[in-house]
């Protein structure tokens, strides 16, 4: 048994006034109940952004469909030598959620495993930017890009322990003299929920992606950006391996949001691992700094 889907993050950032002004009015988020939470669809929240120095990534949830999924993730974690954690009662009381257990991927990062999330269907998700909905249910909140020390050591986690399949590679080349393989792994039918990038950065989180249903959502979304002066980091374009048209913007905190449409789906019956040797098929263009 593996994980089903990305169900949550938690964000640590500088200035959640100005993330909160970018997650309604770029994005379209809803906001939550609590302060600091935002929502996607009927789940109560899917992004917690809590003061703090770090300006990243401080904690991703995965969820599985009940108890004995939960139990089943939790032993492939011990019997990998991964510490697990129960989550105490004042934490799954903040999460929302019935189960859950915790643990660390081998950089350090906190990652939550639960079920039972709180849903909000009575108070049905409505976007302050007027985006419709986002593509998530059984697959998610979307997808991560994270940044690695041990790419050996993170694949072990994510793949033998989470349950995470190879999608395919895209080998990266950024500079003549350095270039590099990016892994994405799936675990629905979303392309991928997690890729992997065997680079030292600053921040381990590089990007998080939220996918609409149209491309003219996407467009909307891009003038948003554009009349709030956000800084578009990767104009609209085409990726080669999930052939999603998107563009990237970057939040206040640094780190970057991929915002797009029409991604291919994974039919583990039938899917063949790949690789790629450019990351867009068109567009994707970045700025000159």
């Amino acid at each position: 048994m593996s994980v089903g889907s990305l169900g949550y993050i938690g964000l640590k950032v500088k200035d959640p006034d100005a993330w909160a002004g970018y997650a309604t009015g770029v994005l379209g988020l809803m906001p939550g109940e609590v302060t600091g939470r935002y929502r996607l669809d009927d789940m109560a929240w899917r992004i917690a952004v809590e003061a703090g120095e770090a300006d990243d990534l401080s904690f991703m949830g995965f969820e599985v469909a009940g108890s004995a999924e939960l139990e089943a993730v939790r032993g492939r974690l011990a019997e990998g030598g991964v510490a697990v954690g129960n989550g105490d009662p004042a934490l799954l009381a903040e999460r929302g959620v019935l189960g859950l257990i915790t643990c660390q991927d081998p950089d350090g990062l906190q990652v939550e495993v639960f079920y039972g999330p709180t849903l909000r269907t009575e108070t049905p998700f409505a976007s302050p930017a007027g985006v419709t909905g986002f593509v998530t249910g059984e697959q998610g909140l979307g997808h991560v890009v994270l940044s690695t020390r041990d790419m050996a050591a993170a694949r072990h986690f994510y793949q033998d322990l989470l349950g995470f399949r190879l999608s395919d590679i895209i080998h990266m080349q950024p500079s003549p003299q350095f270039g590099f393989d990016m892994e994405f792994f799936h675990c629905n039918a979303r392309h991928h929920t997690l890729a992997l990038m065997p680079v030292p950065m600053p921040k381990r989180l590089h990007h998080f992606m939220v996918q609409v249903a149209t491309v003219d959502a996407v467009g909307f979304a891009l003038q948003r950006a554009e009349a709030c002066g956000t800084l578009i980091t990767a104009g609209l374009g085409r990726h080669t391996n999930d052939q999603m048209v998107s563009f990237y913007s970057r939040t206040p905190a640094g780190f970057e949001v991929e915002f797009g449409q029409g991604a291919i789906e994974v039919d583990d019956a039938t899917w063949r691992v790949s690789r790629h040797d450019k990351p867009s098929s068109w567009g994707h263009k970045r700025p000159a700094y």
